[in-house]
């Protein structure tokens, strides 16, 4: 994949999603850019990695790529609690296959949106993983594990193949709105 289908993939889940995004098990910065480049000048994300050298690689490249981003890298896990302001949207891209408990992460994740928030998810299209991504979920056992964590309107994106689980896809699911 390129930066070409990193956009593509999680374009429609971005668009019209606010300003204030996260970026969580971040990496390198993949979706990051992809994120930035969605957003604009006028966008903030707060990147999240537990390797702080992962975290420096990604700086640099939107440094060099998006100058006026505002980006707030954050070294921690995050499958425990971050401390971040309402976000209009979160993107875990190829990151929650490293969880194995799903859950307790989603509600972390559900928590850190404002209602109504988005969740944009990239994830391998299979239920079995392997040792790079061990607990991958296909997009059908998303929507169930989705609407278990209390998202809503969950669809599916776009796909991209994929030589190691087949295919890669995208997903949009919302945050519940108030009371």
């Amino acid at each position: 994949m390129d930066h070409a289908d990193h956009v593509r993939l999680i374009r429609d889940g971005v668009a019209g999603g606010g300003r204030a995004w996260a970026d969580l098990g971040s990496g390198e910065g993949a979706f990051t850019l992809a994120l930035a480049d969605l957003l604009g000048q006028n966008g903030s994300i707060h990147t999240v990695d537990r390797d702080r050298r992962a975290i420096q690689v990604q700086l640099e490249r939107l440094a060099s790529g998006f100058p006026d981003m505002t980006v707030m890298p954050i070294v921690t896990d995050f499958r425990r609690s971050i401390e971040l302001p309402p976000l209009d949207g979160i993107v875990m891209a190829n990151s929650l296959h490293f969880v194995r408990d799903k859950a307790p992460v989603l509600e972390l994740v559900r928590g850190y949106l404002r209602p109504g928030g988005r969740l944009v998810l990239v994830e391998y299209g299979a239920d079995r993983g392997n040792p790079w991504a061990p607990y991958p979920l296909s997009f059908a056992t998303w929507l169930t594990v989705a609407a278990a964590a209390g998202f809503s309107e969950t669809r599916q994106l776009a796909t991209v193949p994929s030589r190691f689980l087949g295919s890669i896809y995208s997903a949009l699911s919302i945050a519940p709105g108030p009371p």
